[in-house]
């Protein structure tokens, strides 16, 4: 305690220094197992004077992660973590398996008082206990992936992070619309039963933003495709993601994609012989005749930008959203199920992306019960009732991710093509 009262002390000296760094959302889960702690060995993060420029000695991060590296979703954080620490050469700690609860407020407590001056967590859930320890500490820098209270409690040292992961998605969406047109033309499958099935953790913006990008990916190359989506009410349950995959293949779906974090679908699909594709990284070794491609967010880059931030005395964004261009979005290498022609169909989407000729959500290319949208007041402050505040449609796209909103995805736009089987909260 005596550490904090001294650390408010502190508070006023350290953010009068701190000026702009440029400019450039994981939901729920269940409370996984007891936490346990790794601090970086010496063969891991080599002394800050020998590994990299002398302006990151002074960062020590610690790290709060929902699970550990059993949960693709998590090894993807650990691994971005691992990258820019040690690139940095900055000293770093991870706790893994920290619940949504009170563990997280103790566990950034316990890395506050270690001396880490960020920390960081990688799940929705944590969100509200990283408040809590913010304005307990108010020197060190919180930052907080898949949140969405930073641009409201306006606190200088809490943070939100995510990454237009949605476009990444669209891209292996064209994947998938390549695999489909190649089904269809070989006499596989008909235009008309082009059904894709997508495995869903929770029916939360996050998801909907996911399943949709995919699916508009897909229809750009393929039409006729149409979509069911099946919620397993869990981040991580690999019984579950597997029985939802199995569900939407004997309801006929020809493809599957998802947004859980373990092998459960892919799994399925190599079993079954239908293709697949994963997320947050390749499934190929374990589904060699199925795995087509992947999307990730590659969080090293963040990781990397907030150790600079606080390395040269700068002040972190309130919101960042990191892109292609940025190396956040990132697409694995296709697997040996693609269809003939799906890297150039795929370099050609991604080059239309870049150059803005290409808006994922583009207004002209789907309905809502029929009909263009035209407005749409999205839920980005996020109130207690869940009321829309601000305008979306900005020049004939949804504005998702958009500077100035947030940075956590907020489409929940139920598009005309997509159905669900069933809903999780």
């Amino acid at each position: 305690m005596k550490k904090r009262i001294i650390a408010v002390l502190m508070t006023v000296a350290m953010t009068a220094s701190l000026v702009a760094c440029g400019s450039v959302a994981k939901e729920a889960a269940p409370a996984a197992e007891a936490a346990t702690e790794e601090a970086a060995p010496a063969e891991e993060a080599a002394p800050a004077e020998e590994a990299a420029p002398a302006a990151a000695s002074n960062v020590k991060m610690g790290f709060i992660f929902l699970h550990d590296e059993n949960s693709t979703y998590d090894l993807n954080f650990i691994n971005g973590a691992k990258e820019a620490c040690e690139a940095a050469g900055v000293e770093y700690v991870l706790k893994t398996n920290i619940p949504e609860g009170q563990e997280c407020y103790d566990a950034a407590c316990e890395l506050a008082d270690a001396g880490c001056n960020i920390v960081f967590a990688d799940s929705f859930g944590h969100e509200d206990y990283m408040i809590e320890a913010a304005k307990e500490f108010p020197e060190v820098q919180f930052c907080h992936a898949t949140g969405t209270k930073a641009h409201t409690e306006g606190l200088s040292n809490f943070h939100n992070a995510f990454a237009s992961i949605y476009e990444g998605r669209y891209l292996a969406g064209v994947v998938a619309g390549m695999k489909l047109n190649e089904m269809i033309d070989k006499g596989d499958i008909t235009a008309d039963q082009a059904k894709i099935g997508y495995v869903g953790a929770f029916t939360y913006a996050e998801v909907i933003s996911g399943y949709s990008s995919f699916f508009l990916g897909a229809r750009s190359i393929c039409p006729s495709a149409t979509m069911e989506v099946t919620f397993t009410g869990s981040w991580y349950d690999e019984t579950a993601e597997k029985e939802g995959a199995n569900k939407l293949i004997e309801d006929g779906c020809v493809l599957i994609s998802q947004h859980a974090d373990s092998m459960g679908a892919p799994t399925a699909c190599e079993t079954a012989g239908v293709p697949d594709v994963s997320y947050n990284g390749s499934t190929a070794s374990a589904c060699p005749n199925t795995f087509l491609v992947s999307s990730r967010i590659n969080w090293a880059p963040y990781f990397s930008h907030i150790i600079d931030c606080v390395s040269n005395g700068q002040a972190i964004e309130t919101d960042y959203t990191g892109t292609i261009a940025t190396g956040s979005v990132e697409l694995t290498d296709l697997g040996t199920a693609v269809a003939e022609g799906t890297q150039e169909a795929l370099d050609k989407a991604k080059a239309g992306i870049e150059d803005g000729s290409i808006k994922v959500f583009d207004t002209k290319t789907f309905t809502v019960e029929g009909a263009e949208l035209t407005t749409y007041m999205a839920d980005v402050d996020t109130d207690p009732e869940y009321a829309g505040d601000h305008e979306a449609i900005v020049d004939g796209a949804f504005n998702e991710s958009g500077e100035g909103f947030r940075s956590a995805p907020y489409f929940n736009v139920s598009i005309d093509g997509i159905t669900l089987l069933d809903q999780a909260y």
